[in-house]
């Protein structure tokens, strides 16, 4: 298996014109892909940002030659309607001209409740995103799309710019129906590395590529490198399904105050060593990812990226 490295753009952490620069510099590195989320909201207020995900790809798709482009992950089924949404790719897709992937999933409260909708639970949910990507893909291959469906409404909506191939659609999934979901209607996999869900989607005849992030705090000084990663990403600690559903930046910071620094570097490399984020890239390797994406937390991203050309992208080489 081939694996190709990644780079986060955290628009949660950084704001839009540096998430551009980043992408250039990641280009520079040699970095495969970068991968960037499409959030409403950061997790807790310390981060401090969170730009309008389709703007900042206009303009990395202007900076950038050669990389690879990814959205993980949009949640098509509340904030914005996938009809828009179908417009949004189409159009980014075209300016990418086949280098843009889009990563959709379920979504988190944080995001989505903000027009006022009721939070439906995960399995509702992933109908919802299961009918969304059937609308897209409508809009993207038929001259004119009018759906009527169980959650969505298109009447007379017509894409007229459209990239010269489709935009891969690759589906978020940390349990076994969403795995299951991927499978029958994505082009790949997005997850938290965990070998069961992967299992799960090649067992359901999922054939597409397998994309994860692994986060780390890059630094000179281990104990400064867990000190940022517990100010800026104590949330790590946090269990899955409270993910989701936490409401507002104010519910999460309440929940992260339980957080200790201990319990984030127990997760999360700290540090200037290559041999946890080597240990932990080859954990995912070997459990199906051949699309493995490095965050850095905090602001020392071009400190990150020498380390990764100096010292681990030849660590990682024999995988």
């Amino acid at each position: 298996m081939s694996v190709k490295w990644g780079f986060t753009l955290s628009s949660e952490e950084h704001p839009p014109a540096r998430l551009v620069e980043i992408a250039r510099r990641a280009e520079a590195a040699d970095f495969d892909f970068v991968s960037i989320s499409d959030h409403y909201h950061p997790w807790v207020e310390e981060q401090g940002h969170a730009s309008f995900v389709w703007s900042v790809l206009g303009a990395v798709a202007a900076a950038t030659d050669k990389i690879e482009v990814a959205v993980g992950v949009t949640c098509p089924i509340m904030r914005i309607h996938p009809a828009v949404l179908a417009q949004a790719v189409a159009t980014t897709g075209s300016m990418l001209d086949g280098r843009f992937v889009w990563g959709v999933g379920t979504g988190e409260a944080l995001n989505e409740h903000i027009t006022g909708g009721r939070w439906p639970p995960h399995p509702i949910r992933l109908e919802m995103l299961e009918e969304a990507i059937e609308v897209i893909r409508r809009l993207w291959s038929e001259k004119s799309v009018t759906h009527y469906g169980t959650y969505f409404t298109v009447e007379d909506a017509r894409i007229f710019d459209r990239p010269a191939q489709d935009v891969p659609i690759v589906v978020s999934a940390f349990g076994p129906e969403a795995a299951k979901t991927a499978a029958k209607v994505a082009d790949g996999l997005w997850t938290s590395g965990e070998k069961a869900v992967i299992d799960e989607y090649r067992r359901s005849g999922g054939k597409g590529n397998v994309y994860s992030q692994l986060t780390l705090c890059w630094g000179e000084s281990g104990e400064k490198a867990r000190a940022t990663a517990h100010r800026l990403w104590a949330f790590s600690g946090l269990p899955g399904q409270l993910n989701q559903d936490l409401r507002t930046i104010a519910d999460y910071e309440d929940a992260v105050g339980l957080v200790t620094e201990a319990q984030v570097a127990e997760k999360i490399p700290c540090g200037p060593s290559t041999e946890p984020i080597v240990e932990m890239a080859t954990a995912a390797v070997e459990a199906g990812v051949d699309h493995l994406y490095f965050h850095q937390i905090g602001p020392d991203q071009e400190g990150f990226l020498e380390f990764w050309q100096k010292e681990l992208q030849p660590a990682l080489a024999d995988l």
